[in-house]
This record gives C-alpha cells, sequence and structure tokens, in this order.
C-alpha cells in the first residue's frame, strides 16, 4: 500500500513510482510512506514477505524470496543471569548470506527490477554488498561493489561468486564510496536509495510479533549506517499508528558502536543533531566501522525520541563478550553481535538498565562469515 515518499528532514513528499534517490530540495533520505488505512494483518508467509502490506513492492514474486526474515527471537537464560537482566536474541545470523543485510537486499533489488533498473552499484563493508550482489543475480540486473581491502574475506568471495564487479579499495567505505563515483548505475548505497531501510525495519515487525504483539523495554542494536535501527523505529511507529501495539511508550533504543568508530556516540553526548566525521576510524567489528553516516540526523533522532542512548565499547570487551556467549548459551555471534552484549553489559552497570528490563539484541550475522577476527 505504498503512497509516496517524504524525505526525513525536510518533509517533501516524491513519486514514489520514479526512480529516486536523495530529496531534490535539500539531498536527504527519502522514506517510504502507506496507506495505512489499506493495511491487512500479516500473511501466514515464513518470511518478512507476510508484512507485504507495509513493504513497497507492488507485485511480489513469491518466486524471488530465498526465505529471508522470521529469525528467532531466542532466550539467553545463562547470559541473562550472568547480566542480571533480561536478555533475548534476534538471531539475524539465519538469513540467506548469513547476515541480516539480506533483509535490505530482497526489498531493495525487488524494488529496483520492478522500477526497470537495469544496475546497481554501492559501496560496502562487506556483508551489504554481498547480500546485494548475490539478490541482484538472482533478479538478473547487474552490480558493481567496492569494498574496503580489509573486509571480511568471505564477503568477497560471495561478490566474486554472484558476478558482480568487484572493486578493492585501501582505507573505508568513505573510500570505496569513491572508487564507483564514475559509475553510472543507481546508486544503491546506504539510505542513497528509499527501500533497504524497508527490508530492515521487518525485524521491528518480527520482534514484537514474536512477543504476542506487545515490544520490549529495550533494543539494542549495532550501529554503523544505522538503517536497522531507524527501520524498527519506523516499524514501532507504523505498527503504533495501526494500533497492532498500544500505549504511547515505545522501547528504548541504543545504539552500539566501537571506541575506535564512534560519531553517533559523540554527536548524542555533545547533544549534536548530526555527527562529525570520525577521522582514523578503525574497528574490528567491520560492519559498524562508518565515520560519518548519511542518516546520522535519523539515528539520533530516534533515539532521543525513545529515551534511548548511544553507547561506545572496545574491540576488547567485544572480543571477550563474545567468548563467553559461545560459552554460556552455544551461539557464536558476529563481532557486531557481541558489541550488543558489551553494551547490555556497560548499561546494567552503570545502572541505565535494571534488573527488570526486557532487553532484545540483534546478532546481525554468522559468526563464521568473520574468520580473521580473534577471540
Amino acid at each position: 500500500m505504498l503512497s509516496h515518499l517524504e524525505c526525513a528532514r525536510c518533509g517533501r513528499e516524491h513519486d514514489a513510482d520514479a526512480v529516486q534517490n536523495l530529496c531534490h530540495e535539500c539531498a536527504s533520505p527519502l522514506l517510504a510512506r502507506y496507506d495505512l488505512a489499506r493495511v491487512g494483518r500479516p500473511t501466514a508467509e515464513n518470511s518478512l514477505w507476510r508484512y507485504r502490506d507495509v513493504l513497497p513492492v507492488r507485485a511480489v514474486d513469491p518466486a524471488f524470496s530465498l526465505g529471508e526474515g522470521m529469525t528467532p527471537l531466542v532466550p539467553l537464560p545463562a547470559l541473562s543471569r550472568a547480566l542480571d537482566v533480561t536478555v533475548l536474541m534476534k538471531d539475524e545470523s539465519l538469513v540467506p548470506t548469513g547476515s541480516f543485510k539480506a533483509r535490505g537486499a530482497a526489498v531493495g533489488v525487488a524494488r529496483a527490477k520492478e522500477l526497470g533498473i537495469e544496475g546497481i552499484k554501492m559501496p560496502t563493508n562487506g556483508n551489504a554488498g554481498a547480500a546485494w550482489a548475490l539478490y541482484a543475480a538472482r533478479a538478473g540486473i547487474r552490480s558493481v561493489i567496492a569494498m574496503p581491502e580489509d573486509a571480511p574475506l568471505i564477503t568477497r568471495e560471495e561478490v566474486e561468486a554472484s558476478g558482480a564487479e568487484l572493486r578493492i579499495v585501501p582505507g573505508t567505505i568513505a573510500d570505496a564510496g569513491k572508487a564507483i563515483a564514475d559509475v553510472d548505475l543507481f546508486d544503491a548505497s546506504t539510505l542513497r536509495e528509499p527501500y533497504r531501510i524497508e527490508g530492515k525495519k521487518t525485524m521491528g515487525y518480527e520482534i514484537v510479533e514474536q512477543l504476542g504483539w506487545r515490544v520490549p523495554d529495550v533494543i539494542v542494536y549495532p550501529t554503523g549506517g544505522g538503517v536497522g535501527l531507524i527501520g524498527i523505529h519506523k516499524a514501532l511507529q507504523e505498527m503504533r499508528e495501526l494500533g497492532w501495539i498500544s500505549g504511547e511508550k515505545l522501547p528504548r533504543l541504543v545504539a552500539v558502536q566501537s571506541t575506535g568508530c564512534a560519531p553517533i556516540v559523540r554527536a548524542f553526548e555533545e547533544g549534536r543533531a548530526e555527527s562529525v566525521f570520525w577521522d582514523g576510524a578503525y574497528t574490528d567489528a567491520f560492519g559498524i566501522n562508518v565515520p560519518k553516516p548519511l542518516g546520522d540526523f535519523i539515528i539520533l533522532r530516534a533515539i532521543r525520541e525513545t529515551n534511548g542512548i548511544a553507547v561506545a565499547v572496545t574491540d576488547e570487551q567485544i572480543a571477550a563478550d563474545r567468548a563467553e556467549t559461545a560459552r554460556l548459551e552455544g551461539t557464536f555471534l558476529c563481532p557486531e553481535g557481541a558489541a550488543t552484549v558489551s553494551a547490555v553489559r556497560v548499561l546494567r552497570d552503570s545502572g541505565w538498565l535494571s534488573a527488570n528490563d526486557e532487553v532484545v539484541v540483534l546478532n546481525t550475522g554468522a559468526g563464521i562469515k568473520y574468520p580473521a577476527v580473534r577471540l
């Protein structure tokens, strides 16, 4: 029931059935809006497409799906006892390509094909590029992917296996973006197209549905580009307007970053509306190594509107909590997922979290995709 696109900054409306990147007026990200009066309840499909009425693809092709979405919400009782707070894990390691990035790629590529786009380009820290390249191959469209030279090797192999053109560059994702400036294809970079966020927001719908249509107290998200956090917040707002959740209170959203790259944390602590580029960015949690997110102002707004917080943890803490979670719960988190556990530990120790809180952490990918990251 897609209605139009709306600028996240100035509110200007854009035609949802034309190919769009950023707002024509202020070059800010566009958000998909829906005729919510016409939205029905989820279907019986065991994938994110069960929420098709709040997704932008007008004619969903069941044969296109690889089964993305509807990942488990797993209780972590031993870790909960160790941290003195109830922790549930949304485990995105089980989606196609082994990363939550498949959600955004599935919806983004499906919509791109529907709009007649014949090829996409994007910079990536690894997992997003792998997902978009593979879904582009499934859709029969071209893709050009650029990633930093120290991105996880497995994601590079996924891109190459898909038949995409891969460009490896020194530096960060910002440098990767510069490396494809000459490519005349649709720019599918983070928040430079409107539909990746729509796939990511289904994590929010699933969490609430899996809890029996109620919200947890806190949702903790590893934040690089921040699309998942923005998407979850968007989903919560939509569900409240739809009447699927009641009350004014939304979960407090927590943005987690590494101390080696924490532009959102610094901006939050300084009371800024936007972040400042983080020089010398590096973290073993490579997916959150984003020196300045395009949607920083939307991330910060979502955190503040939900009375949430932004917190930075060290790579050493991340490695220790990755090992402890595997030992206590038998689940091998990706480094970004382990960062959420470290954040829970820090926030419980500080008293920001109480023993009575119910906390959902996002494990955004499979730990086995990071063989070079040592515990």
